[in-house]
């Protein structure tokens, strides 16, 4: 047997959860339950780092290198480098009039992912880690997964995590699982650790601390009971650990979604909202990938929209082919698009005064486009949707109050579905079924 652990936190922290300083229990302190009337139960983040050409992609221009084709829903047409979606169009729901903030990365992403502009004197939660709270976990499987974690770039990484909830409400950040060797330590117990010997220290741990426990028997202790045994049965469960076990998936669904880090995080979010997971952000396109200020053409053609193309259909028709697409919200999107201008470099510069993004599944009608851009892309023309907006109706479709207001530590209301103005955000009619 190997070196007994210190404690039962550093046996529980391991791999990308212990880099985060988080331990398995802390997934699971989130508590709640879904509406009735709610239509979806989990979402799937496709994260565009770097911000796609909305031009170039779901909103096709004049201006714009790349013809448009007809899809399969008669009056929508979309960029020829997307002919996979462009024949399953009825499933998706496009937005061609997102307005938000921030002109550069850092200021962007965090307005995307958290709904507010960056305040030093305040951090934000992410919208993953607000549906993981009003959500609850499912299944002992950890509720908030995004994948790959970041290499380089971390304070990126920051922006998706809990701020003030707390760290129960952090993802889990995993490795690139399209790299050999793939595994979830956190999730795997040592070979020199066998399952009778956990169980067993377990129950001496018990012994041990049975003494303090009859002289301090408080309600947080029994809740920190309960979510260290639901952390133990995460580790000890196999059904927990197959979902991230990419090698049970059949080599042609490999193919289908693709093979590099881009593919495989759908893949394996696909896998894990199946399992019970609420929120998996797919993070293939890491680097500012989609950051196309020189040879911007070139970069959407060769590059970026043919595995966009290739997985972001092979994920929504895996999930309908499943059933759990009716279940399952999809959201494509980077944290803006790009200038409808062509600069010296032949690329195009950060534009978020108006740009597009794909959604599809859970309570989202599909085959329809909602608002418009003037003729060359610079500005919403028709019907501004803000980020607020957008969490606003992936909210509805989930069955949390879009209203709600959190209070930070310094005593101030923070909104959840924070719009333009610091007003409430509404959902989008349009969009659901």
């Amino acid at each position: 047997m190997g070196p007994h652990p210190t404690s039962r936190r550093d046996f529980l922290s391991a791999g990308s959860a212990g880099l985060l300083g988080l331990t398995l229990s802390g997934y699971l302190r989130a508590a709640g339950k879904v509406p009735e009337k709610a239509k979806a139960n989990a979402v799937i983040l496709f994260w565009l780092e770097g911000g796609p050409s909305h031009i170039d992609t779901w909103d096709p221009k004049p201006n714009s290198n790349f013809k448009p084709i007809s899809t399969n829903v008669a009056g929508i047409r979309i960029s020829e480098l997307l002919p996979k979606m462009a024949r399953r169009m009825d499933k998706f729901a496009l937005v061609r009039s997102m307005h938000t903030r921030g002109t550069d990365h850092p200021q962007a992403t965090h307005y995307a992912i958290t709904g507010h502009e960056i305040n030093p004197a305040m951090q934000f939660p992410s919208f993953g880690s607000i549906i993981t709270k009003e959500m609850g976990p499912r299944n002992a499987v950890p509720p908030y997964v995004l994948a790959p974690k970041w290499d380089r770039a971390r304070q990126y990484e920051d922006y998706f995590r809990a701020a003030f909830l707390g760290g129960e409400y952090d993802p889990m950040c995993i490795p690139d699982p399209s790299k050999p060797g793939f595994a979830v330590t956190d999730l795997s117990l040592p070979k020199s650790v066998s399952r009778m010997a956990v169980e067993s220290r377990s129950a001496f741990l018990n012994v041990v601390d049975k003494h303090y426990r009859a002289l301090n028997e408080t309600a947080e202790h029994t809740n920190m009971d309960a979510y260290a045994a639901q952390a133990w049965k995460m580790i000890l469960t196999p059904a927990v650990r197959d979902a991230f076990d990419l090698s049970r998936e059949p080599e042609k669904m490999k193919e289908r979604y693709g093979r590099d880090s881009v593919g495989q995080s759908c893949l394996l979010a696909r896998r894990l909202v199946e399992a019970g997971s609420r929120f998996v952000t797919a993070a293939g396109y890491h680097a500012n990938s989609w950051d196309t200020h020189s040879d911007n053409d070139k970069g959407h053609r060769d590059r970026l929209a043919p595995p966009l193309d290739r997985t972001l259909t092979a994920l929504v028709e895996d999930l309908d082919e499943r059933g759990l697409l009716d279940t399952t919200l999809v959201v494509a999107m980077g944290e803006f698009g790009r200038t409808p201008t062509i600069n010296p470099n032949l690329g195009r510069d950060h534009w978020p005064n108006c740009w597009s993004l794909a959604l599809a599944g859970g309570g989202i009608k599909g085959g329809q486009v909602v608002g418009s851009s003037d003729d060359h892309g610079y500005n919403v023309a028709d019907r501004v949707v803000s980020m607020g907006d957008l969490y606003a109706t992936v909210y509805k479709a989930l069955g949390v109050d879009w209203t709600k207001e959190i209070m930070s530590p310094i005593g101030r209301p923070i909104k959840i579905a924070n719009s333009l103005g610091d007003t409430t955000g509404e959902p989008v009619k349009e969009l659901l079924a």
